[in-house]
This record gives structure tokens, C-alpha cells and sequence, in this order.
């Protein structure tokens, strides 16, 4: 079999993992504000184009389609021929994105350029994280955390300044304005990337597989996308992203709305800025410490005990904060809760994708899991603001919110556990001498 491209770069000349994982950060952190500054665009969108918010919020919905569903297709090239390429793409598509949707004068203009956004941000997205699983098998949930941390905290760097040149320039210039910068930086980051060498392994790796393995269920094997579509897992990981990324989209796309409907979007909390203002840059920042920090947790007690934890506590915060949105200081803190003990769906779900399925095919794997967040994004977008317009109140919303992260965390311990520790015992077997097969089934059955 040919080898390919990305395979026939020496070694020596592949920039060191660490470096690469800073820059695989600051091109996640440059594509952030598609997704997470898209509620301060909403409002001004929707006076300027004059339609409804329903319609505005179709735009984050192709958005979120585009950027999950085309990343199997972009996690396969990725994993044939390297990050590289895939990235300096998605740099001018996504930058491509926001400039075009500044000079959007219908509402279909709109949904094209912002889509074309989307294709962009999914490249860099599937790229990075993919990345960052295959360099770094012995810190994966920690690595993968910072990666996907970065997408979640990245507009928590220029969220003030967004919003300033919002209110002085229009949203059309300040699309335009960003959307050159990110798509640049984005562009400068994706020339330290390249796929590990073909059989690479991290130093003292046997060592270390040890030890990971006492605490993560870590697979044998290397399954192939259509392998990984026949296990029965799968399927439940898929669910719970789903019922997981909903809550959180919710309170991503909705916030500036929501803010508004309770009357807090305006009042001054902190150095002249707003409670949503305030609560924006609080839920980013902590959106992006959440995914290493449940990362580096879940590396330390296993993935679906983090999982179980982390949305007990996401449905607890849902609760008080729709007890105490009103109050603008406690809407700031408690969507920042939210936002803690949700973004971390984005280094759990890799890493887990990542142990049971193995490093060969990471990206294109990760890449069809990750597409359930579109899925989330369809109920949690138009869906939400629907049921909002339909009862002229969120409580209904916080509600399915709550049920879905109760629901999932219960399905973790209960469901997904066995199921894993199934598979990987499958993967013993499978790999294992005749002799050996005999004590890893009687482990199974004990």
C-alpha cells in the first residue's frame, strides 16, 4: 500500500505535540466567536433584516449543520492526509463566513454565508480535536479538554470588544472587521500542525498505558467508522450528546433573548458593562475551563462517572437559574454554572470516542459523534424559540433542559458503563493468546 502524504514527513521535521496542541488552541479559540458571539447578532440581525427571531435563528441552526455534519466527511481527510491542509481551509471558509454575512442585505444571504461559515469552523474543529487525540493517547482527556476548552473560551477574549464595535459600527462592519482577523490567525496556526508518524507511540508509553488503563476503559482495537456504527455504544453515546448539547445551546443562542424577556439584558452589573454583557464573557470563560478541568477528572476516575457528576450538577444549576434569572447579578452567576457543568460534553465525548474505538480513525469517528450536536441544535434553536413564542415564557424550556440532563447522567452509570467495559473486554479477547481468553471472560462475568 502507497503511503501517504502526510505519512512521508520525517519526523524531524514535524513541530514538537506540545507546540502543535497550542496552536490547534489558538485556531479553536479564533473560530469561537461564529458560535458563541452569534446571540449578540441576533437582535440588530433581526431589526435590520426586519423578520422574526425564529427566522434569524434558523442561521445558527444551518451553522451548527454544516459545522457537525460535514465533520465525518472532513474527519476522513484529516485522518488520509493530515491536518494541515484541512485547516488552512477552514481558516478561509470561516473567515469567508463572517465577511460575507456583513455584506448579507437578505435573509438567505445570511444563511449561505454564515453556513459557509459553518464548513470552516467544522474543519478546524474536527482537525484540532482529532489532532489531539492521536498526539496524546497517555493526557488525552486533559489534552482534548484544552483543545475544545479553547473553542469554549475563545470569545471570552474578545467579547467586550465585539460588543463595543456592535453598538459603534453596526453588525454588518463588525462581522467584516473579525471576520478577516479570525480567518488569518486561524490560517497562521493550521502551518504548525501534521498527523503523528505512522506507528508513533508517546515516551514511556507502556508505562503509562498501565496505569491508564486502571482507571479508563481503553480499547484494543482500531475500529474503522462503519465498525464503530455496529456497536451498540455507540448509539448511547450518541443519544446522551444529544440530550446533552441541547441544554447548553440553549442557553448559548438563547441567553441574549432570554436576557431580554427577564429584563436584565440592560442593567449595568460591572464596570459599565450589562449583566449580559458580563454573564457572556463569565459563561465563555468558565465554557472553556470546564473541558480540560472535567477532562483531566474523567482521566482520573473514568468517563461516565465523570459524566454522571458534572449534569447532576448541570440540572441543578438549570433549576436555580429558573428561579433567579431575574435577578441580573445571579443571572450572570448561575448561567456561568451552567455553562461549567455542560461544555465539558466536548472533551467526554472525544475521549471516550477516542478509548473504545481507538487513535487510527479518531477523527472520522469523533467526527460522526460530534454530528448529534446539529441535532441538539435544531430543537434547541427554532425549537426553543417556538415554544418560547407559542407559551411566552423559557420555563417550559428549562424544564426539557433539566429532564434531558437527569436522564443522560443516569444513562451513563447505567447503560453506557456496561456497554463499555463490553466492548473493551471484546477487544481483549479479540487480541489476546488462546490461553489468556479464559481469564478475561471470567473477569467479565465477575
Amino acid at each position: 500500500m502507497a503511503a501517504s502524504p502526510a505519512s512521508l514527513i520525517h519526523p524531524s521535521r514535524i513541530p514538537n505535540r506540545w507546540v502543535q496542541l497550542v496552536a490547534g488552541i489558538v485556531a479553536m479559540m479564533a473560530v469561537a466567536n461564529l458560535q458563541y458571539a452569534w446571540t449578540l447578532f441576533t437582535k440588530p440581525i433581526q431589526a435590520h433584516l426586519h423578520v422574526s427571531l425564529e427566522a434569524v435563528q434558523w442561521t445558527i441552526v444551518l451553522f451548527v449543520a454544516l459545522e457537525t455534519w460535514l465533520v465525518p466527511f472532513e474527519g476522513f481527510l484529516v485522518d488520509r492526509i493530515g491536518p494541515r491542509f484541512m485547516l488552512g481551509a477552514g481558516a478561509i471558509l470561516a473567515g469567508l463566513g463572517w465577511i460575507g454575512s456583513g455584506y448579507a442585505e437578505t435573509l438567505y444571504g445570511l444563511y449561505f454565508w454564515y453556513g459557509l461559515g459553518g464548513v470552516g469552523a467544522g474543519a478546524v474543529y474536527g482537525g484540532t480535536i482529532g489532532n489531539a487525540l492521536k498526539w496524546f493517547p497517555d493526557y488525552r482527556g486533559l489534552c482534548v479538554g484544552l483543545t475544545a476548552g479553547a473553542f469554549g473560551i475563545g470569545t471570552a477574549t474578545t467579547i467586550a470588544p465585539v460588543a463595543a464595535m456592535l453598538k459603534t459600527s453596526g453588525y454588518q462592519h463588525t462581522f467584516i472587521f473579525w471576520g478577516i482577523i479570525q480567518g488569518v490567525v486561524v490560517l497562521a496556526a493550521s502551518l504548525f500542525l501534521a498527523r503523528p508518524p505512522i506507528g508513533w507511540t508517546p515516551p514511556n508509553w507502556k508505562e503509562k498505558e498501565t496505569k491508564i488503563k486502571a482507571k479508563v476503559r481503553t480499547s484494543a482495537v482500531d475500529m474503522t467508522p462503519w465498525e464503530m456504527l455496529r456497536q451498540p455504544s455507540f448509539y448511547v453515546i450518541y443519544l446522551m450528546m444529544t440530550m446533552l448539547a441541547f441544554g447548553g445551546i440553549v442557553v448559548t443562542v438563547q441567553l441574549n433573548p432570554m436576557a431580554s424577556s427577564y429584563h436584565v439584558d440592560k442593567v449595568v452589573v460591572l464596570w459599565g458593562m450589562t449583566a449580559l454583557v458580563v454573564a457572556i464573557t463569565v459563561d465563555r470563560i468558565l465554557n472553556g475551563l470546564t473541558r480540560p478541568f472535567w477532562g483531566w477528572v474523567s482521566d482520573q476516575i473514568g468517563r461516565e462517572n465523570a459524566i454522571f457528576i458534572s449534569f447532576i450538577l448541570e440540572a441543578i444549576a438549570v433549576y436555580a437559574l429558573l428561579q433567579l434569572i431575574s435577578r441580573p447579578v445571579w443571572f450572570v452567576a448561575l448561567s456561568g454554572l451552567c455553562f461549567f457543568a455542560w461544555g465539558n460534553i466536548y472533551s467526554l465525548f472525544p475521549s471516550i470516542t477516542g478509548d473504545l474505538y481507538g487513535n487510527k480513525w479518531a477523527t472520522t469517528n469523533y467526527g460522526i459523534v460530534y454530528t448529534a450536536k446539529g441535532v441538539a441544535t435544531a430543537f434547541a434553536g427554532p425549537g426553543a424559540a417556538w415554544l418560547f413564542a407559542k407559551t411566552g415564557s423559557w420555563s417550559k424550556v428549562f424544564w426539557a433542559m433539566i429532564v434531558c440532563d437527569v436522564i443522560a447522567a443516569f444513562m451513563a452509570l447505567l447503560w453506557l458503563k456496561p456497554l463499555a467495559a463490553r466492548v473493551v473486554r471484546n477487544s481483549e479477547l479479540a487480541h489476546s493468546p488462546a490461553d489468556v481468553v479464559p481469564a478475561i471472560k471470567a473477569r467479565g462475568v465477575a
